[in-house]
């Protein structure tokens, strides 16, 4: 694999002259990581592959996930263990060869409260996730007395349990793990595009023959030819097939999650929890220096591209998590809120949380393909299915995925990186820690990130507001990593903005400047972006303080979004 190319202005002036002058044999919408897996499978197979997302990469659901790579223990009492043993070898295969930097594995424990058929049913459970998949890269499950248990997690209750069994997971930063995806398929070749919209679908009779895109930044168009376009768009799914003038096979509903992010000092344990409610599960999930708690499970009608999170749905979280917490966490205590939806298959159950997690592919018109469904952990096989489908229009003999054998951008070398992180420190002048921080999040690119420093050694001092990140980091996000605005850089390249009090507002303006002169941003544009970046903040806070959707939705699309304010037109 070539290095990837550097996602900056003259990568985005050229890919748009491609997009204008070549015919592509895939065109995939949606730059979460569903359409970033199919680019990279597509362009991988030796296809010529255009990725256009009409926001930032990752900036829908990809980026607002309970961040776990797991097989789904709830999915194996549902007795849906080909989803559970699928998802299982995914996460085995991010462990070892695809993503090593960035999937880590993630204990939890899992607390028992009957004293009699509890232990056998749970060990029966967690023996054959432990099976599943060929998972060799996390430790078997554990079994645990109360007392054992409470050393682990002293923050629990006593009351709270009977004993408890430990079992691992992985984990990872959803957000940078489909960028990572995205600048991958990029290296084999893909052109990909983030503020680029789909505002029509070209036709031949009713063959979809490509797409109009338009230029969010500048309000540029762009009519795209390519022989099959993929349909990634997630809970978005409805309305591109509505574009092409038709039904889809299949309709796509939106559930809402919610997660709050705490500090870790608010509970004391050395493992992640996993707690049963009354309507699905809830997760303690180590996060750095702070827990992520969450989520819920409702469905969603309103703003698809900003969903909101209610005062009711952290009280639901407060409440479920509070019933074993020895010190109970209050509204005080959150640091970070974030929601997001889960692009569910309809079916006829009225609960989100009884619809199908699997995914399905479907093709409404020759040369359109729509793939919705499945879950985070799946979507390297998603992406295999949707190609494989569009071999139908490709025509030619379609050569197999070899994604299963294709390490993403910074795991070749990340190992013996890390054998040498004190080495790395020292020539750095950096601690351990920041290296360890570093190698996790990039990789074997370390070393790309950290030459932006070698004409400025500034850059290596941490970020005003955010001292976890590096000056640095947030150039390579404009620099390499495609982020236009400041609330990719503060939202997704890092995540700042629920990692800190604040949410990110202390460190706005440093983060502006110090991109401003690689995105030519003024005095006017930065001040532009950074009272953006505080208004979004500032609707997120009101939008949690409502009690219902309603309410909330009405706060949180009360900021506009950002990207409109680069060509001056009415904001939506």
């Amino acid at each position: 694999m070539a290095n990837p190319p550097k996602l900056d202005g003259a990568y985005r002036s050229k890919a748009w002259e491609r997009l204008r002058d070549n015919q592509f044999d895939v065109l995939v919408i949606g730059g979460g990581v569903t359409g970033a897996g199919v680019a990279l499978d597509a362009a991988t197979r030796g296809l010529s592959v255009a990725l256009v997302e009409q926001r930032d990469f990752a900036s829908g659901t990809s980026s607002r996930s309970s961040k776990l790579f797991h097989g789904g223990l709830r999915y194996l009492e549902q007795m849906n263990f080909a989803l559970v043993r699928e998802a299982l070898k995914e996460r085995e295969l991010m462990l070892t060869s695809i993503a090593p930097h960035l999937v880590k594995p993630v204990s939890f424990l899992y607390p028992l409260t009957h004293r009699v058929w509890e232990r056998p049913y749970v060990t029966a459970g967690l023996t054959l996730y432990d099976s599943m998949g060929g998972a060799r890269s996390v430790p078997r499950h554990k079994q645990l007395t109360r007392s054992g248990a409470l050393r682990m997690a002293p923050g629990i209750k006593r009351s709270a349990l009977t004993g408890a069994l430990l079992y691992y997971d992985a984990q990872a930063d959803d957000a940078r793990h489909t960028l990572t995806v995205v600048r991958t398929a990029a290296a084999y070749g893909a052109t990909v595009l983030s503020s680029a919209r789909v505002t029509g679908l070209k036709r031949a009779g009713e063959r979809i023959v490509g797409a109009t895109i338009e230029d969010v930044e500048t309000g540029d168009t762009v009519d795209v030819s390519a022989s099959v376009v993929i349909n990634c768009t997630g809970v978005w799914t409805d309305e591109i097939q509505t574009l092409a003038g038709g039904r889809g096979r299949f309709h796509v509903r939106a559930s809402k999650g919610v997660h709050i992010v705490v500090p870790r000092d608010r509970i004391n344990s050395e493992t992640g929890i996993i707690l049963r409610t009354e309507k699905s599960v809830l997760f303690v999930i180590p996060w750095g220096t702070h827990w992520i708690v969450g989520t819920t499970d409702t469905d969603w009608e309103l703003d698809k591209a900003h969903p909101a999170a209610s005062e009711a749905d952290i009280d639901y979280i407060l409440e479920h998590v509070n019933t074993v917490l020895t010190v109970p966490l209050t509204h005080d205590d959150i640091q970070g809120v974030y929601a997001g939806l889960r692009p569910l298959l309809s079916g006829e159950s009225d609960s989100t949380s009884q619809l199908s997690r699997e995914h399905a592919v479907a093709r409404p018109q020759p040369g359109l393909y729509s793939i919705a469904g499945g879950k985070y952990t799946t979507y390297r096989v998603m992406a295999e299915d949707a190609v494989d489908a569009a071999g139908e229009d490709l025509g030619g003999d379609l050569a197999s995925s070899v994604t299963e054998h294709i390490p993403l951008v910074g795991a070749q070398g990340y190992h013996a990186l890390v054998n040498q992180v004190e080495r790395l420190a020292r020539k750095r002048s950096l601690p351990v820690w920041r290296i360890t921080h570093l190698l996790d999040r990039y990789g074997s690119m370390l070393d790309e990130v950290l030459a932006l420093a070698d004409d400025d050694p500034s850059l290596l001092e941490p970020l005003p507001g955010a001292e976890e990140y590096l000056k640095v980091e947030v150039v390579y996000g404009v620099t390499h990593e495609g982020a236009l605005h400041l609330d990719d850089l503060l939202t997704r390249r890092t995540r700042i903005s629920i990692e800190t009090p604040d949410r990110g507002v202390a460190s706005a303006e440093a983060a502006a400047r110090l991109v401003a002169p690689h995105l030519g941003w003024d005095d006017e544009r930065i001040a532009t972006e950074v009272a953006a970046y505080t208004a979004r903040v500032e609707a997120e806070r009101e939008s949690q303080k409502e009690q219902n959707d309603q309410e909330a939705n009405a706060e949180r699309i009360a900021a506009k979004d950002v990207r409109n304010l680069a060509v001056g037109r009415a904001l939506t």
